[in-house]
């Protein structure tokens, strides 16, 4: 036996090589081998990185959370993350793969406050944040085993030895190095600032942080309410002195803390006198709103209300109002009516915006403006403080329906109030429903709140980021300028700190005297050692940045003469995205460390994450890059869309609408998802929709394909020697590569192999992975369904010289190609690939060997064109067939081909005629051939919006043309119709088949130009050849249930009908040839034969059925 060249423990396959492989079982062993051959390591260490690191491709990996188990987005980042380097590698570059680990941050946080039972912030400091991070620390590395199981299995090749952690010393002072360094650069600031807020989690989060997520936005049922503010009387306006200004707003539990009412300068507004709602004794009151929403408050203030007065925003700017609630009455600058255009519409609500300024961007800005301080009766978990006392102690959300209440019963005059004022009117109460804001982390829904931060000043460099981001190839293309160039182009300043506990530490120290005011930024343990004279130790006395060992470094203000001052840390810790988006300087300790290495190897060559990391990691890496170092951080990008469940919804285990990632590894094997998610329109930004069916496509597809095309190669090869006289047990033949054949279906398929080398290199550069992808299947399609079935025949040693030279051209044509192709589709599937490549070289692994190069392989395009051409004329031939009922084993007589050049595809008549089983193909030129002699025409539709600008009326001529016939095709390709000349665009032209009367006759259109004509009529004879072939087919079926090698000889029985047996007798010669029967048989009786041992039914076209006794002799 030749073939496999390495051992292996297939069970029951035949000759070494199984005809139904079980993939999973291959997969396992071929893991097993490459642990044992630590091949992955040779992988890398065969290639040189260079003088300066100029071989070397850098992959930056993502890092993930270790307290969760690895879901489908990991697994399809995860094989990205393998095939560009297994791809880099084999292109001669070296690739280091170090995995990372992230660590911080509220999903460590949440899990250990989980884990130990607790929920709020009162409760960590309760226990103590020590032995809190120490949960930390200990959940975010809870899965990891599991990690590297996964990952492993799913046949991705990282170094986890070299792995680095965020949480690790020298990563954290790399991080605190880069605040420095902004900080130094004056992009690092302290503000306050309304931002988005977790109130569960009591942190703020960053404006990226809510478009990283589809379901950080969901949709929430919330009361709205429009309430009207008594105006001030002046005595200079009697319309308005007492009138309500009407505001409407959907967070009634900020009216507590209005500042201000917002207008348009350029609305108009209007007063108009209705009734106060639920006051019995008829009390009116007049109203002020913009002009445009009254029609919107038709059932509070009438169909047609009277209106009192007519002003714009203008005139209003400057009128003083009694707040809604009397907590802040008297505060400066504050209740009057201000003019804020780019705030203000009149798509809904009423033309004012109530103002709160601690509780809205627009309002922090209009208030800032005008002067007004914010008030903040808010504290840190989100419930109500001091001053509002009704509502203290209450989640501002559970505060609406109180507030709400207090505002009816003040508008009917009875009630309990609360600290409503007096005038204050409920003009109504509704249910909206909008998009709103959760947090990406518990889930809750998030406040917008004023909290100090630190901020990164986006702003001022945003503009560069623009710029640098040019230099960035993404895929898919329109990412770039589109979903994360106008996100660049849109930045806000970054805030960056949060009021949490465990993470890197904002390496700040202020003066606690504001009397004697300080700050000191530190980017260093060296730093730090230097100002307070020790390092922060945990209790193991290891240097540790983490709470409390940070917190507990404090020295005496120098600034301070009295000495009574202290400088202490700010005790927020950094925005996990920070740690993130300092990886590539981080990992390796950068600056203190490898600072030569990190010149050479930023930025990096590839990353690759889902589309929302436009908003996280891709973004604050950015951020950061631009800002340090002047560069973009990456320079090409994969950017994949989501993995969604089989319902097409997000993946939900309590749904079940997902195949289980491990079942799947088991049944089908992990090439098999690696293919369905790897050929997908996810990694060119589109979504997918996982359903096994989808993942066993891709089995039928490819993999069964190219395993077939490996199993059919050993069977042959090892049989070779046993034609002829030789009989069976062939000595087998070792093929070798080779490109001399001059065969034409060898010349073809060598040439293919060589565009598909071309066009895959080209694709997997521009990373392109789905076109790939693309470009091996149609290939495998060639390979199986056109090479190997077109030349069966050739793979049969017959046992004469001439036969034994050509069958051997083939074998080393199919070595060659398997052996190529199995090294295109090594990145793309790794283990199936090894398998096959090294059962046909007998070397170590594919995976160190060099991706292959077009100059192995011949060119020849000109064949290329016209064997495809042919190949379309079968296709469309034979889905002929398929419509007119006619099976591929009868052969018919004639097949006419009408194309242009008909004559450069006499090379492929022959061809043609036994594909499409006829016996004889009729070439005929297009210009010559009277198209309607075969019901063929040729049908002009106009297009009257493409035509009509350039012709005016006469388009309605042109259409008049088109359909009465008064249409031509000049020599020179020119259209006319009604004797107007068109241009291209202005019409299309079609080719049409017409029924006829002649039923002997099938016509189908060929794809660019022409058409083929099918000759159905079925002759007796014909119909004989036809269950002849019937018969073959029914006894190669019975050699194989017999479990008959393809070279044993066999003696041969048939009986069947008399047509059938008249069919035997006729094509004796065809069927002991093809059967490799010795002797042969055959009776007209079917019951001549007995069923039973060695003998079978089979039922043929036609209602006809055969017996078939088959026997292998010696």
């Amino acid at each position: 036996m030749t073939y496999p060249k390495v051992p292996s423990s297939h069970p029951g396959a035949a000759l070494g090589v199984p005809s139904s492989p079980r993939f999973p079982e291959i997969e396992e062993r071929i893991l097993a081998y490459w642990e044992r051959d630590d091949t992955f390591r040779a992988s890398v260490e065969q290639r040189d990185a260079g003088t300066d690191g100029e071989n070397e491709f850098v992959f930056y990996d993502g890092p993930p959370f270790a307290n969760g188990l690895p879901h489908y987005g990991h697994l399809l980042t995860g094989y990205v993350k393998d095939l560009v380097p297994r791809f880099q590698t084999m292109r001669g570059r070296r690739v280091e793969r170090r995995f990372g680990w992230d660590t911080h941050g509220l999903p460590a946080e949440l899990e250990a406050m989980s884990q130990l039972g607790i929920k709020t912030k009162d409760e960590i400091l309760e226990l103590g944040i020590e032995k809190f991070n120490d949960a930390c620390r200990s959940s975010v590395l809870k899965y990891t085993d599991e990690w590297r199981d996964y990952v492993t299995r799913q046949a991705r090749w990282v170094d986890f030895d070299n792995d680095y952690k965020t949480l690790n010393p020298t990563f954290m002072e790399s991080v605190i190095w880069a605040f420095k360094g902004l900080h130094d650069k004056g992009l690092v600031y302290e503000g306050f600032r309304v931002l988005p807020y977790c109130w569960n989690d009591q942190t703020p989060l960053s404006n990226h942080e809510l478009r990283m997520d589809d379901e950080v936005y969901k949709m929430r049922q919330d009361p709205a309410v429009t309430v009207g503010y008594l105006l001030d009387s002046t005595g200079e306006d009697a319309v308005l002195d007492g009138a309500h200004l009407l505001v409407w707003t959907t967070t009634p539990w900020t009216l507590p803390s209005n500042l201000a009412a917002m207008v348009g300068s350029q609305i108009d507004y209007v007063v108009v006198e209705a009734a106060v709602p639920g006051r019995e004794d008829g009390t009116t009151a007049r109203f002020v709103l913009a002009e445009a929403r009254l029609g919107e408050y038709k059932r509070e203030l009438g169909e047609e209300p009277r209106v009192l007065g007519r002003y714009t925003g203008a005139e209003l700017v400057g009128r003083t109002y009694t707040p809604p609630f009397s907590y802040y009455e008297g505060h400066e600058n504050a209740f009057r009516i201000v003019a804020a255009d780019d705030a203000v519409t009149t798509t809904d609500g009423t033309g004012v915006v109530h103002t709160a300024g601690a509780f809205g961007e627009i309002d922090k800005e209009v208030t800032d403006r005008e002067g007004i301080e914010p008030v903040m009766p808010v504290g840190a978990d989100g419930a109500f403080t001091f001053p509002v006392g009704e509502y203290e102690g209450m989640l501002v959300f559970d505060a609406n329906a109180p507030i709400i209440d207090h505002l009816r019963a003040a508008t009917r005059g009875s009630g309990e109030t609360g600290s409503v004022t007096p005038g204050t009117v409920l003009l109504r109460r509704e249910t909206y429903d909008h998009s709103y804001p959760h947090c990406w982390r518990c889930r809750e829904p998030l406040i917008y709140k004023g909290v100090s931060s630190w901020f990164v000043e986006v702003s001022k460099f945003k503009d560069r980021m623009v710029e640098l981001n040019g230099q960035i190839e993404w895929m898919p293309e329109h990412v770039k300028d589109g979903q994360f160039g106008r996100w660049l182009e849109n930045a806000r300043d970054w805030s960056i700190t949060r009021n949490r506990f465990w993470g890197s530490p904002v390496p700040v120290w202020q003066s606690d005297d504001p009397a004697h005011p300080r700050t000191d930024v530190y980017g260093s343990f060296e730093e730090i050692e230097r100002d307070f004279g020790r390092l922060p130790l945990n209790a193991a006395g290891e240097p540790d940045l983490h709470r409390p060992f940070i917190d507990s470094l404090t020295r005496p203000n120098p600034d301070d003469p009295t000495g009574t001052s202290t400088m202490r840390r700010v005790e927020d810790v950094l925005d996990v995205w920070f740690d993130s988006g300092s990886m590539p300087y981080a990992q390796v300790h950068y600056p203190f460390e490898n600072a030569d290495w990190f010149e050479h190897h930023f930025p990096g060559d590839f990353i690759v994450e889902y589309i929302g990391q436009t908003r996280g990691w891709f973004y604050t890496m950015h951020v950061l890059s631009t800002a340090l170092f002047d560069r973009p951080a990456f320079t090409s990008v994969i950017c994949h869309g989501i993995v969604l469940g089989s319902d097409g919804q997000k993946m939900s285990k309590s749904l079940r609408n997902y195949p289980d990632v491990s079942e799947v590894f088991n049944r089908d094997g992990a090439d098999a998802m690696r293919w369905f998610l790897m050929s997908s329109p996810i990694l060119r930004g589109g979504n997918l929709i996982v359903t096994e069916e989808g993942i066993r496509e891709g089995v039928r597809q490819v993999l069964i394909p190219l395993w077939n095309s490996w199993y059919f190669f050993t069977l042959y090869a090892n049989a070779f020697g046993s034609g002829g006289a030789g009989g069976a047990g062939g000595q087998g033949y070792a093929a070798s590569s080779s490109t001399a054949s001059t065969t034409p279906l060898d010349r073809y398929l060598l040439a293919k192999l060589r565009q598909l080398v071309e066009t895959t290199t080209a694709q997997l550069d521009a990373l392109d992975v789905a076109g790939a992808c693309d470009s091996v299947r149609s290939f495998v399609d060639v390979l199986t369904n056109w090479y190997i079935r077109r030349s069966r025949e050739r793979f049969w040693d017959t046992g004469s010289d001439e036969g034994a030279a050509d069958t051997k051209a083939a074998f080393d044509t199919l070595y060659t190609t398997l052996e190529v192709l199995t090294r295109v589709t090594a990145p793309l599937l790794p283990l199936v690939s090894e398998e096959i490549w090294r059962g046909l070289t007998g070397e170590r692994s594919v995976h160190l060997t060099d991706w292959p190069s077009v100059d192995e392989l011949p060119a020849d395009d000109d064949l290329v064109a016209g064997m495809d051409r042919a190949r379309t004329i079968c296709s469309v031939a034979s889905s002929l067939r398929k419509s007119e009922k006619l099976r591929v084993r009868l052969p018919l007589r004639d097949l006419t081909v009408v194309v242009p050049d008909a004559a450069s595809l006499t090379d492929f008549a022959a061809i043609i005629a036994d594909e499409v089983n006829v016996r004889q193909v009729s070439l005929l030129d297009l210009e010559s051939a009277g198209d309607s002699d075969f019901g063929v025409t040729q049908k002009l539709t106009v297009n009257a919006r493409a035509a009509g600008p350039r012709l005016g009326r006469e388009v309605q001529t042109a259409i008049k043309g088109s359909k009465s016939g008064d249409w031509s095709v000049g020599e020179d390709g020119t259209v006319t119709s009604g004797g107007l000349e068109l241009v291209e665009g202005e019409y299309s032209l079609e080719t049409v088949v017409e029924g006829g009367a002649n039923s002997s006759r099938a016509t189908a259109v060929l794809p660019g130009g022409g058409f083929v004509v099918l000759d159905t009529e079925v002759t007796p004879e014909l119909a004989a050849e036809g269950l002849a072939r019937d018969v073959i087919r029914a006894v190669q079926q019975a050699r194989r249930e017999a479990g008959l090698d393809v070279s044993d000889r066999i003696s041969l029985t048939v009986t069947g009908s008399q047509a059938l047996w008249e069919a035997t007798v006729a094509h004796q010669a065809l069927i002991v040839e093809e059967t490799l029967a010795t002797q042969f048989g055959s009776a007209p009786q079917l019951e001549a034969l007995s069923l039973g041992e060695g003998t079978t039914e089979a039922d043929l076209s036609d209602g006809e059925s055969v017996r078939i006794a088959v026997k292998k002799l010696a």
